[in-house]
């Protein structure tokens, strides 16, 4: 089975820590991946602004109404060609690396950008001067992530810098750290060529788990379309991902795992859950 979740900016509007939590709470959502900046209006999470004590009262608040962090979403753009900005992104989530553990967070997590300032899709994404760069952002995470011992957890993106399962593997050896986890986005590795086969489809995933099944630890769970050479997002069952090898690697590898609902809405996350564990259950291996 895989236990559900959902991003909390997806569940409820931005408002105070109080007010966000309490509807999380009254939806009975128990997994959630939390972006403060896009969740909590009285925070402020630029660089420096955070401590032991917020660190502590969101970590309390949370207890109190049986809300765990699966994710601590700090997504940053580690390919930035500008290197003052990139430098400060990576203190950004050094800085949420420190008090992840306060938090009771599982991982701060983050995808992996693509070489322009706007993150715009340009070909300079692919090339080995940008993986380095990137590699240069991740080593200075990983030093900070393995003094503190906190989880790093890392997204591929068929149009980000780790674009593809290889890449995604070279990386991983490449960085040389038990603090780094893979968030596993089915759909994220898609490409628009691929998305029109269920064979190729399940060919990428069955790649992922072959390379790094063992470094999955928690799933983005959603659909999309494609308008030419962009995702546009759907609910489950309304795209074009056919999760057949999906959840057959998940019930193989890892059972229990958390799936983070993305792009849901209240409304929708319980016939989305509903929907997905049908999907499990029928391609689950016995």
């Amino acid at each position: 089975m895989i236990q559900f979740g959902m991003r909390v900016h997806d569940a409820v509007k931005k408002g105070t820590i109080t007010e966000v939590l309490d509807a999380i709470e009254a939806q009975h959502i128990h997994y959630v991946q939390l972006a403060m900046s896009k969740s909590f209006s009285d925070v402020d999470t630029s660089v420096g602004h955070y401590s032991a004590g917020l660190g502590d009262y969101v970590g309390e608040e949370l207890a109190k109404r049986n809300i765990h962090v699966s994710v601590l979403g700090c997504y940053i753009n580690p390919a930035n060609p500008d290197e003052e900005k990139r430098l400060l992104a990576v203190d950004r989530f050094i800085e949420h690396l420190k008090y992840a553990k306060r938090i009771g967070a599982d991982m701060v997590g983050t995808e992996t950008g693509r070489a322009d300032p706007d993150m715009k899709v340009v070909p300079e994404t692919r090339t080995e001067e940008n993986y380095q760069r990137v590699l240069d952002s991740f080593k200075r995470i990983r030093d900070a992530a393995e003094k503190l011992g906190v989880m790093v957890g890392v997204e591929s993106v068929f149009d980000h810098t780790l674009y593809s399962p290889a890449m995604m593997d070279r990386f991983l050896h490449d960085i040389d750290s038990p603090n780094f986890d893979v968030i596993l986005d089915g759909v994220n590795l898609i490409t628009p060529e691929a998305s029109t086969s269920p064979e190729k489809q399940a060919a990428i995933i069955r790649e992922a788990f072959e390379r790094y099944g063992n470094r999955i630890t928690t799933l983005h769970l959603k659909d999309a379309v494609f308008e030419g050479q962009k995702q546009v997002y759907r609910h489950p069952g309304e795209g074009f991902f056919n999760y057949q090898e999906l959840m057959r690697q998940v019930s193989k590898w890892k059972p229990y795992i958390v799936g983070t609902l993305e792009n849901s809405t209240p409304d929708r996350y319980l016939d989305d859950c509903r929907y997905l564990t049908a999907q499990y259950n029928q391609y689950k291996v016995v």
